[in-house]
């Protein structure tokens, strides 16, 4: 025998055994502890519309983002000027410029600094005021689109750490359209709980109590300038709002969290959140609490204050913790939020399904229905059309579906419904080589020539015209693929899949077989 053939069926027969192990936990329920350690326990997930969970489509306040980058910058702006001696009669945002007026003296050492200090800036127009010039600065368009691209970006990030975290199995995060995130999570029955923790913007900040002022004149006539006025809760149990008067720059903002986790508390405290700083939320937090000392710092997240407790000393260590009106699991998806940062604007559901277990399973069971069907049809044409080559291709077939199921359970694939309709399309496509193979060996033997020399002119003839059609479909897969979401991508990921081990199996799998009944000098006629 010739060693070419037993090389070739010694891979096929690793190749086969090592498929059916990835495709083991698949199908198997209660493996041993064992398995684990030693063999892959990656299986095929089911998408939403299989297993059923909640669809969510949510839009980006891109615009917010760069009101906030602007009033940032603002600020910083008004803190260089006054480092640098450079005075100005007016500072303010307006939309998404900053207006300043700068006296005639100024004006150029203005220009200077902004070019040296603030180069993401450029001067949208300039008017001369009377004793000096009106600036208008912003963000030039090449900033404001990598800002935009930026704030979805690092949106969609931190909503896929908050569904790490929140133990949904396969979620689909992805990017949708310009300032959309889809948002697919399997098995999740409790959609108002997923869109607390995904679309809680968590922005945190220390904030000192303003006790110079008092908080029921500020309600009377407004707040003093550079103060706000914010609500929070009285103790635990109670619904009635309490107003704080807080200054409105913050000391420090969650940006220094490093971690965050839930600890129990006594009985009429309930549950609090305890902080964990990094190094420079740590140093920042002692200097703060060490110069403000018998003052309150409130503590705020998302514009409701959590609790206002008095800095009896320097606070050392890293360590903080927030206590509030909440019980234990409202203090578990809050840790979870702050562990996975601040979305830097906040989002919108413009889009809400939800997918019961039912219709998951109605769905398999058509599937499946649809596979069995399709797959039958195919092998009975086969081995009535072709005869023994026929029966072959079916063989050929049976091995092409499962490679295609062990790579999917492989790379943790999705498999969505329109993925086994890739599937069925898959098991018709896979006969195609065969039926080119198979025309192109009969031809051969039609013309008189031997079994041996009909089979290798047989696939020689076909592997060009089988190449082509596939390599085009795989191309319109790989498109698919990239521009496609959800279950246009489920498709494409089953179509571009089954199509190598289509050609794989129906080109050389069938042709280790001729080689072998060649090499023993079994082959005196071809069953075609």
């Amino acid at each position: 025998m010739q060693r070419s053939v037993v090389v070739r069926a010694v891979i096929f027969f690793a190749v086969t055994a090592v498929a059916v192990v990835y495709l083991i936990p698949s199908f198997v329920q209660g493996l041993p502890p064992w398995w684990g350690e030693y063999l892959p326990t990656d299986r095929i997930h089911l998408g939403l519309d299989l297993q059923g969970g909640t669809h969510l489509v949510l839009e980006v306040k891109v615009e917010k983002a760069i009101e906030n980058t602007i009033e940032r910058t603002k600020e910083d702006i008004a803190k260089v000027l006054r480092e640098k001696g450079v005075a100005v009669t007016e500072i303010a945002r307006r939309g998404t410029q900053i207006h300043v007026k700068v006296p005639a003296a100024g004006v150029d050492k203005f220009r200077d600094l902004l070019k040296s200090e603030f180069p993401n800036l450029t001067i949208i127009n300039s008017q001369a005021a009377a004793g000096g010039t009106d600036f208008a600065v912003g963000l030039s368009d090449k900033e404001l689109r990598a800002l935009r691209d930026q704030t979805v970006d690092q949106s969609l990030e931190t909503i896929r750490n908050r569904i790490d975290q929140f133990g949904v199995s396969e979620p689909i995060i992805q990017r949708q359209g310009q300032q959309d995130i889809l948002v697919q999570l399997p098995g999740i029955q409790d959609p108002e709980r997923a869109k607390e923790i995904i679309g809680r913007t968590a922005l945190l900040e220390f904030k000192l109590v303003d006790d110079t002022h008092s908080v029921e004149e500020a309600l009377r006539n407004g707040p003093p300038p550079g103060a706000q006025i914010l609500y929070g809760y009285g103790a635990k149990g109670g619904s009635e709002k309490v107003p704080y008067l807080v200054y409105e720059q913050p000391l420090m903002t969650g940006e220094y969290i490093a971690d965050a986790h839930v600890r129990p508390s006594s009985r009429l405290e309930g549950p609090h959140v305890e902080l964990v700083l990094n190094s420079s939320g740590a140093r920042l937090f002692e200097r703060i609490t060490a110069e403000n000392v018998k003052r309150r710092l409130a503590i705020v997240l998302d514009n409701k204050v959590y609790s206002a407790p008095v800095i009896q000393e320097r606070i050392g260590g890293g360590h903080a913790q927030i206590s509030g009106n909440f019980d234990m699991k409202e203090a578990r998806d809050l840790a979870i939020v702050l562990r996975a940062g601040a979305l830097p604007a906040p989002v919108e559901i413009v889009e809400e399904r939800t997918v019961g277990p039912s219709l998951g399973s109605d769905s398999i069971r058509q599937g499946v229905i649809s596979f069995a069907v399709g797959g039958s049809l195919v092998i009975l044409f086969m081995a009535v059309y072709y005869n023994g080559a026929g029966v072959l291709a079916d063989v050929a077939v049976l091995f092409n579906i499962l490679y295609l199921l062990a790579i999917l359970a492989g790379f943790k694939a999705v498999l969505t419904l329109p993925g086994i309709a890739g599937i069925v399309l898959t098991v018709g496509m896979a006969v195609d080589a065969n039926v080119l193979i198979s025309e192109r060996i009969r031809e051969e033997l039609r013309a008189g020539k031997s079994p041996r020399a009909a089979i290798e002119a047989g696939y020689e003839r076909a592997l060009p015209a089988i190449l082509d059609s596939n390599i085009t479909t795989i191309l319109s897969g790989l498109i698919l693929f990239q521009f496609g979401t959800g279950p246009i991508k489920g498709f494409a990921v089953t179509l571009c899949v089954g199509i190598v081990t289509t050609v794989l199996t129906a080109v050389y799998l069938t042709r280790i077989y001729y080689d072998y009944r060649i090499a023993t000098r079994r082959l005196t006629r071809v069953s075609i």
